[in-house]
């Protein structure tokens, strides 16, 4: 029995992640994401490329795993991932219902 997605990813940020994690050319990596105080709205998203830790949920997308440690998974349950890729909005942005506030980049937020 597979755990409940904490975090959808949608179809451009999935395809986006592939192309990252085929140019990293690591072995075994996959998609961290989490969350972590500081921000100009008190917390601030998180990603980066890595493997999981021991008590970390693990979400298998298209290709890769996503991994968000326990309490990142309280701020991002129910949120969806999307990659953004204009010219004036380039990136990974997260729609996070939890927020009760969201700074002007997107970039951290408040629960």
């Amino acid at each position: 029995m597979s755990e409940p997605k904490v975090i959808e990813i949608a179809e451009n940020a999935i395809a986006e992640v592939k192309r990252i994690i085929t140019t990293d050319g690591r072995e075994g990596i996959g998609l961290r994401l989490g969350v972590r105080g500081g921000g100009c709205s008190g917390l601030s998203y998180h990603i980066d490329l890595g493997e999981p830790a021991e008590a970390d949920n693990v979400q298998h997308e298209d290709g890769f795993d996503v991994y968000v440690d326990q309490k990142s998974s309280l701020y991002l349950k129910d949120s969806i991932l999307v990659y953004n890729d204009s010219l004036q909005d380039r990136g990974f942005k997260f729609q996070n219902p939890n927020a009760s506030n969201t700074c002007g980049c997107g970039e951290s937020f408040a629960v």
